[in-house]
């Protein structure tokens, strides 16, 4: 991205201010002299391999015992699969949500969201959203597909090489999806999309990866997938590898607004006119405006879908909950829509096509988090669905409440009160 010519200057006269050019130069030079010891012991869990981890840090006790505490030190074990060069662990806030009324195909009833985040006004905002939302009857959800992709490439020297090989992956879909499978008891290909640009081919697999998010599941299927394309087809690609950057893996992309990865879900609630005066302090028509000005706003910067804030609820939910945190990336892209109803309602409606939770494997069976993903009854297999369910109408929440918030003018005084202690009317009368 460019930068203006009047910014780059004042940027760098400030900086000369402070030292000369031959300071940077020095500063800025490579040097692979005097290197300190590396972290030892890659993936070993044990008293002795921590102790040594921490001597190579050489900070005070204090800081050591705030990470690796009593309870810690007990459960490490059960971090042996899911962390390398162990030294302890973060302890974060949990604020509880609920109940959220949810209406869905799989999940039914009402839930109570723990979510662990360090940002006053988060869970106090999406707890109002969800309190409006059960006052409405409920948010009414669907999962509406489910798959998750991994993207390999294959480089050829020559259009002919390139035209024998996608003639024979199209006559061998059902055999490369048979060695995918193998690797796996839950994963299966249901789908083998191709994409030619120039004289490479990228293979676009999609998997259903039964409860769990499946990321690793579908890393090491498509290996082997791979492999065995590699060691059969007619034709050798001049290069080959395992991710092309086309299956939109933890990053928003137009593909990934348009498809699915993970389980898409839509979750929507029509509020009347009454309501959302009495909770929201503002109408249905000033929330109208606002919806249309930040779409604008949106087409304007150039955002990846239109919403308003899916990354904060997503975010501290999905540490909460054990989830792999980087999917925020792509599981935050979706789309809100304010629509008018009769009789002043207002529908509103969220749809997120990348929601990719899991509630087997990864981290949730690290102790926090399963406690976690035990108080939404969603710990273990048979709840992925209904997890992903309630992650779209968290997220739906949250974009009633926000919106309610900016249009009754309230968004900074809520930010001033609780992040601060201060009643930002006051202060600036003062």
């Amino acid at each position: 991205m460019p930068i203006s010519y009047r910014r780059a200057a004042t940027y760098i006269s400030g900086l000369l201010r402070e030292r000369g050019i031959e300071d940077f130069q020095a500063r800025l030079r490579s040097k692979v002299d005097h290197l300190p010891p590396p972290v030892p012991l890659h993936s070993e869990i044990s008293i002795d391999a921590v102790r040594k981890r921490w001597e190579v840090i050489r900070t005070t006790s204090e800081v050591r015992e705030q990470l690796l505490d009593e309870q810690t030190i007990q459960q490490m074990g059960r971090y042996e699969h899911n962390i390398e060069n162990f030294v302890g662990t973060a302890k974060i806030p949990i604020g509880l949500v609920g109940p959220l009324r949810v209406n869905g195909l799989f999940a039914h009833g009402d839930y109570y969201l723990p979510l662990a985040t360090t940002e006053a006004t988060l869970v106090a905002s999406y707890s109002r959203g969800a309190s409006v939302i059960g006052e409405a009857g409920g948010a009414s959800v669907m999962l509406l597909s489910e798959g998750v992709g991994r993207s390999p490439v294959f480089s050829f020297a020559n259009f002919e090489d390139l035209g024998l090989f996608v003639k024979w992956i199209t006559e061998h879909e059902a055999e490369v999806a048979r060695v995918a499978e193998s690797t796996t008891r839950f994963g299966k290909v249901v789908d083998l999309e191709l994409s030619i640009e120039g004289s490479s081919v990228y293979l676009l697999f999609a998997y259903t990866t039964g409860d769990a998010s499946g990321q690793n599941m579908v890393t090491i299927a498509t290996y082997a997938a791979v492999q065995w394309i590699v060691e059969n087809a007619p034709v050798k690609p001049r290069s080959v590898y395992l991710e092309g950057n086309f299956s939109g893996d933890k990053k928003a992309s137009a593909q990934s607004l348009q498809s699915v990865r993970g389980k898409k879900v839509t979750a929507a609630v029509t509020l009347p006119g009454e309501l959302i005066q009495k909770r929201l302090h503002t109408t249905a028509e000033q929330l109208l405006e606002l919806y249309q000005l930040t779409v604008l706003g949106g087409v304007l910067s150039g955002t990846v879908g239109v919403q308003g804030h899916y990354a904060n609820g997503l975010a501290a939910l999905f540490i909460a909950c054990g989830q792999d945190a980087a999917c925020v990336a792509e599981a935050a892209v979706g789309t809100t829509v304010f629509q008018p109803r009769e009789g002043g309602s207002l529908h509103v409606s969220v749809t997120l096509p990348n929601v990719i939770v899991g509630t087997v494997g990864g981290g949730t069976s690290l102790p926090s988090q399963r406690s976690c993903l035990n108080i939404l009854g969603f710990a273990g297999a048979g709840h992925s669905r209904a997890f992903a369910e309630v992650t779209a109408a968290l997220c739906l929440a949250g974009e009633i409440s926000l919106s309610g918030a900016l249009a009754a003018g309230e968004f900074a005084q809520a930010h001033a009160r609780l992040a601060r202690g201060t009643n930002l009317s006051a202060a600036a009368a003062d």
